[in-house]
């Protein structure tokens, strides 16, 4: 037996059932322990950086022996490549499928919304992020340069062609992408400073309905667009 099925999934003999009729879905299991390790890489890279860190505290974290967790990601810094991976993926997601038929005004606000949604659930994800950018992204320069470069200029090919079109105001695509990026991430990263200026202890859901409301009118306005009902 491979150390990956002892890994994700234990298989009577025979037919693969469990006893009940019901089939183990190995497959499943395994995206189930990489979002484990993910998850708890996110803590542990927050809470130590990239140094401090070790593979012994996530497999903690992520309530694995340590020999699964290697299985999955050979050293720390696959991990880490890997954990920015999701994150990036996460972010971008709708608006990575846009196309130049799409209505500019929902596109846009569904994105807006979706990033400051990302910032409610995901704030370590925002902060890691943040913080191998101010460092000088040594482990990311790869990506920003091949596959980020790539993904804005053409998100900003299909904006440039709704402004061609006539169907909003002529705005830079780039900085607009730039604009939404910093805007929506200012909720996760300047989590402390918002906090006490507004003289709260915490977040609550409405605070990020209001931001996405907020956010959404004031850049939909300055691209020339009305919110979308």
């Amino acid at each position: 037996m491979t150390s990956n099925s002892v890994a994700d999934a234990v298989v009577s003999a025979g037919d693969g059932n469990n006893g009940n009729g019901r089939k183990y879905r190995p497959g499943r299991i395994r995206e189930r322990n990489r979002e484990k390790i993910l998850q708890a890489a996110e803590e542990e890279f927050a809470l130590n950086g990239y140094k401090g860190a070790t593979i012994q505290n996530i497999a903690e974290r992520a309530g694995l022996p340590k020999s699964n967790v290697l299985y999955y990601f050979s050293n720390k810094q696959r991990m880490y490549a890997a954990m920015f991976d999701d994150i990036l993926g996460r972010w971008n997601k709708v608006f990575t499928d846009i196309k130049p038929e799409d209505d500019p005004a929902q596109a846009l606000a569904s994105f807006i919304r979706a990033k400051v949604e990302m910032s409610r659930r995901y704030p370590l994800a925002s902060r890691l992020f943040a913080m191998e950018i101010i460092q000088g992204a040594p482990f990311l320069m790869d990506h920003l340069r091949t596959n980020m470069r790539e993904w804005v200029r053409g998100r900003a090919e299909v904006i440039q062609h709704w402004i061609d079109d006539g169907r909003m105001a002529p705005v830079d695509p780039v900085q607009l992408i730039f604009l939404i990026w910093s805007s929506t991430q200012h909720y996760a990263d300047f989590q402390v400073q918002i906090l006490m200026v507004e003289n709260k202890a915490e977040y609550e859901q409405r605070d990020f309905d209001h931001a996405a409301d907020f956010l959404t009118g004031v850049i939909l306005r300055g691209c020339g667009l009305e919110k979308p009902t």
